[in-house]
């Protein structure tokens, strides 16, 4: 067997070798925390589990040490996208991306990093994430292991947000806080950036779809959760999730793009959650002529910064 032939093959994104080598393809830019310069927000890493390795950057802005007496910030649980297989909390455009969210929208900010397939299959990122969340919510007291959070959060002003498949664990994450619970927790709302959703029945345009994009869509998921049922699998088409309805906020915001092939899984999970029996208020916004992610390859252009506005007025 030449150590070249691949099991599987999801370029961009990540080649994974029969000999059982991973190659994450565009996935090295990685930056330490910091206090940016140009917003004056505070980074740092914090470990959460040693085993499993969890950890987050936590943000704060600049408002947190200019202004006295100190009034407590929403708080927001970001969740990093990358197909469940890369990027990572210190990723260069998710960093910079939440140096400028948190300083426009002057809240505090957790961004989870949860271990990655395929070492780590599904559920791994759904139960890391969850851990996240609850250790979080242990400093809802103000007695927790980290400052910042007990010092400048208000837990009764929570956010859930992420992109591609950190949609998609913010989604679900959202759900199994609306059964389980999530003791001294207010969720208010959850923003969902390109969701990561999937069926195996075409909706809106994607009967128009390539079948090699849909068929890289599904490929993904099942490499992702090497257990799932496939495509109808409710962690990954929440139109077939019965729990649907027990969404544990109050508004969703969902962000889609024109060019983006998940466009049309992100209008078919408004239209499936107001039929749901959910009672919140649920919000879409496209962006014209633009692609997967675009915000963070080009965060300076019109329409990143149109989306940057709403999500910073969706949190205040």
């Amino acid at each position: 067997m030449s150590n070249e032939e691949l099991a599987y093959d999801f370029s961009p994104m990540i080649k994974v070798y029969k000999d059982g080598r991973v190659e994450r393809l565009n996935d090295t830019d990685r930056v330490p925390p910091s206090t940016d310069p140009k917003t004056g927000v505070q980074s740092k890493d914090v470990v959460i589990s040693q085993e499993p390795a969890i950890s987050a950057r936590l943000y704060i802005p600049k408002s947190t040490t200019t202004s006295a007496p100190q009034t407590k910030l929403p708080l927001l649980i970001y969740f990093h996208g990358g197909g469940f297989c890369v990027r990572s909390s210190s990723s260069r455009t998710h960093h910079n991306y939440l140096n400028a969210l948190v300083s426009e929208a002057n809240v505090v900010a957790v961004s989870v990093d949860y271990r990655l397939v395929p070492e780590h299959p599904l559920p791994a990122a759904y139960d890391d994430s969850w851990a996240a969340l609850k250790w979080v919510a242990s400093h809802s007291d103000g007695n927790g292991s980290e400052d910042w959070l007990n010092r400048f959060a208000d837990f009764q002003r929570v956010f859930f947000a992420g992109n591609s498949a950190g949609a998609n664990i913010t989604h679900n994450m959202a759900v199994k806080l609306g059964c389980d619970g999530l003791v001294g927790v207010k969720l208010i709302g959850i923003v969902l950036v390109h969701p990561y959703f999937w069926g195996t029945e075409p909706v809106g345009d994607e009967l128009t779809t390539p079948a090699a994009a849909r068929d890289y869509m599904a490929g993904v998921w099942r490499f992702a959760c090497p257990s799932t049922s496939g495509s109808d699998d409710p962690l990954i088409n929440p139109a077939k999730d019965q729990k649907l309805g027990k969404l544990g906020c109050e508004k969703v915001l969902v962000c889609v793009a024109e060019k983006d092939v998940l466009k049309d899984r992100g209008w078919h999970y408004s239209e499936t959650l107001k039929k749901s029996g959910w009672n919140g208020a649920v919000e879409v916004i496209e962006a014209a002529g633009e692609g997967h992610s675009f915000h963070l390859g080009d965060p300076t252009c019109d329409n990143a910064v149109a989306m940057k506005k709403k999500i910073v007025a969706f949190l205040n």
